[in-house]
């Protein structure tokens, strides 16, 4: 399993305080960051996907619990729908995810999902968006793209990520909102330059003790398409390592038929 080694996590966060400490959280916008960030947000993301998707949750003494998922996606116009159905252990089976990204900033994204146990639909309410994914590292808000006019971004420096050149560039909420809603006090995160698929990033959580280290640790290109096949989320407090959350997806295709009522809340309910 590849992670982040804990001197490489020191080092990491070492390099990050003292280059984000040269530039305050009300630092002005910088254009070029944007612009790279632009970038990132209008990738190529394929369309009509399909995939496997495992999720792996290992606690602090190394204990693992591994969760099977399908997942589906589709493009509406400038719009991403994406549903999940969780098919094992029995704990999570027929439990469903569906999210709505909009591109429209000035619109919040739905996510809702799906409790066979008591067989009800809940709309994810912006409050609780700051909350765990399924008992994951990842939270709600990290399942939807980030709505770029809500934060300020400074590039720090040009570094490397596993032999390729990325720009680190520093994120900012603009308003106690987003912070709320987001569960991020700010974070900084590492851009490829050949692609501008997110390669890492370091979040500094609200409670401002915790943070988060995402790892693109497998990064494939799959029918013209750069994807990111396996991911890792640590929380750590210190230098502890609290939780860790890897995900690995497989057989991922693009461009194929999928049902028309695939992204519907009904069909979180009827499931796969």
């Amino acid at each position: 399993m590849s992670t982040l080694r804990l001197s490489d996590v020191s080092l990491t966060l070492a390099l990050l305080l003292g280059a984000a400490s040269a530039f305050p959280a009300s630092a002005a916008d910088d254009p070029k960051a944007r612009e790279i960030m632009v970038k990132v947000n209008n990738r190529d993301d394929g369309d009509k996907m399909t995939a496997r998707m495992t999720m792996s949750l290992i606690d602090r003494q190394g204990g693992e619990r591994v969760r099977d998922i399908r997942v589906f996606g589709q493009d509406v116009g400038a719009d991403t729908q994406r549903i999940m159905f969780f098919l094992s252990p029995p704990d999570v089976k027929d439990t469903a995810f569906l999210t709505y990204d909009y591109d429209d900033p000035g619109k919040s994204d739905d996510q809702w999902l799906y409790l066979p146990a008591l067989r009800k639909v809940k709309r994810i309410a912006n409050d609780d968006k700051s909350g765990s994914f399924m008992g994951s590292d990842f939270n709600y808000y990290d399942m939807t793209k980030r709505p770029l006019d809500r934060y300020d971004f400074t590039l720090l420096k040009e570094d490397e990520v596993r032999g390729q050149k990325v720009w680190v560039i520093q994120s900012t909420p603009r308003t106690p909102e987003v912070v709320k809603e987001s569960g991020y006090a700010k974070s900084v995160v590492f851009v490829r330059q050949d692609n501008f698929v997110l390669a890492r990033a370091v979040h500094w959580l609200e409670d401002g003790e915790k943070l988060r280290y995402l790892d693109a640790t497998k990064v494939e290109k799959i029918d013209g398409v750069w994807i990111v096949t396996e991911m890792t989320m640590t929380t750590k407090l210190g230098q502890a390592t609290l939780h860790k959350t890897v995900m690995r997806w497989e057989d991922v295709k693009f461009n194929q038929p999928l049902e028309a009522d695939m992204f519907t809340t009904r069909r979180l309910e009827k499931g796969l």
